[in-house]
């Protein structure tokens, strides 16, 4: 039998794409070629719950403080030791601080774009110039590692809202891979989410029809797209029906959502708020099989605090609360809750066997301005994409790390910096994918990445 062997450390060289094209009498076609080496790699993680601190989180209070700069910069929280000689991170964050030996912080994460809907689309697609279409993370884990079984591949955890949100377009479809590979969104309105008494998901509604009903009008459909004279192909339109249909009648989905199944104690450990709540609900999914869970990261509401917005990290002080204050908008609510959620993530996952095998992501569009200034009647930190942080942990993450450095106000990177074609791309590669493999609708004009893994987080 003829072989063709590409030495996958380099990209094919115009040689190689000449040789190929005389491959073709052979039944090995130049998409069949670029998808041949997509291999799971061994080692790499099976799922990923990707955490988005909305709005943007200040890097000097949090992940990367800088005690001895000017008071206007510094802000009024105190740095705390981890268990990481030699990194410290803001006051608010005692419970991450303690489990630093359990995840990697990028310190030099960076683009150029200081607007939300733009920074976000970028955020999701992994470019620095996305296109409309442009499908996101979780789509592109959907297409190249879809869930066996009768779970959904994708999750959506609760939906951006307010004025700064992305498009639906760009997380919600699919983009050009389609609906098929668009996420099931849980929780359209900030009353929607598993905090809530009582609360009971609406996405397997089925319009009141019967278990029978469905199945019949099922069949239905069926006779009728084997009796159309139509040549269009239907078997991936029927694959994605199919899976559909399983998730709406099975179990499996059901309990999977099925918060109330959970110990009162595992749910106060991950916080009584939407972010810890929902960080449980992910950890559920990840569990019954789902592969990527999207979480917006909305802490919920402070006492006698009137729903605003979901964008929890926006903290211009825009919205009436300081930056340093205790309401919904500000980091003394926010930060901790952030850390008791997060916190619990990872230690669930541990316990379960679970973390080294789900990758878990924390990230914003961006971070915040070095110098705090007025914003509205209250302080804040402005929008700033030019240096902010990131945290990994699991599935294949290197832990107790701090990659990368900022200078002496964090305002900018020093070291190592990461963009957003990279941070995807390395996220891509921790999952087992290859940044360049093919996914454009041709087969092989578009990779799933053009940056290039971070060999230093891997």
């Amino acid at each position: 039998m003829f072989e063709y062997k590409l030495n996958t450390k380099n990209k094919p060289t115009r040689r190689n794409l000449l040789e190929i094209g005389s491959l073709s009498a052979l039944g090995l076609t130049l998409p069949h070629f670029l998808l041949a080496d997509q291999k799971q790699k061994p080692n790499s993680a099976k799922s990923c719950i990707f955490i988005y601190q909305y709005g943007g989180l200040s890097q000097l209070d949090s992940w990367d403080p800088k005690p001895d700069s000017p008071e206007g910069i510094r802000g009024p929280y105190k740095t705390i030791a981890t268990r990481i000689p030699g990194f410290r991170t803001g006051e608010l964050m005692p419970k991450l601080a303690q489990r630093a030996d359990k995840y990697t912080v990028i310190r030099s994460m960076s683009h150029s774009v200081p607007v939300h809907d733009i920074a976000n689309r970028m955020l999701l697609a992994g470019q620095s110039n996305p296109p409309m279409n442009a499908p996101s993370f979780g789509s592109i884990l959907s297409k190249l590692k879809p869930s066996p079984g009768d779970v959904p591949s994708y999750v959506w955890l609760q939906k951006f809202g307010g004025g700064a949100s992305p498009p639906d377009s760009t997380y919600l479809t699919g983009g050009y891979l389609g609906m098929g590979n668009s996420p099931l969104l849980v929780g359209t309105t900030h009353l929607e989410n598993p905090s809530i008494p009582g609360y009971k998901i609406k996405a397997f509604e089925s319009s009141g029809f019967s278990h029978e009903q469905l199945i019949s009008r099922k069949n239905l459909l069926s006779k009728i797209e084997e009796s159309s004279n139509s040549d269009k192909p239907r078997h991936s339109i029927s694959d994605f029906r199919e899976k559909a249909f399983n998730i709406l009648t099975g179990d499996k989905a059901k309990t999977a959502f099925d918060i109330d199944r959970e110990p009162t104690k595992t749910r106060e450990q991950y916080g009584m708020h939407p972010m810890g709540q929902n960080l449980l609900l992910a950890r559920r999914l990840i569990e019954s099989g789902v592969r990527t869970v999207g979480v917006v990261a909305w802490t919920g509401l402070a006492p006698k605090d009137k729903f605003v917005s979901l964008e929890t990290w926006d903290m211009h002080g825009n919205a009436g609360i300081s930056i340093f204050e205790n309401g919904w908008n500000g980091l003394g609510w926010a930060l901790p809750r952030c850390d008791e959620a997060v916190s619990a993530l990872l230690d669930d996952l541990e316990t379960r066997g679970m973390l080294d095998s789900t990758l878990v992501v924390l990230v914003g569009e961006f971070g915040r301005t070095p110098k705090i200034s007025k914003g509205g009647s209250a302080i804040g930190r402005d929008h700033w994409p030019k240096c902010y942080s990131a945290m990994i942990a699991g599935g294949g993450a290197k832990k107790g790390l701090v990659y990368g450095a900022s200078d002496s106000t964090a305002a900018y990177v020093k070291d190592n910096p990461v963009s957003p074609e990279d941070f995807s791309a390395t996220i891509l590669h921790m999952m087992g994918i290859a940044p360049e493999t093919r996914l454009s609708p041709d087969g092989f004009t578009l990779p799933a990445s053009i940056g290039t893994p971070v060999q230093g987080l891997v």
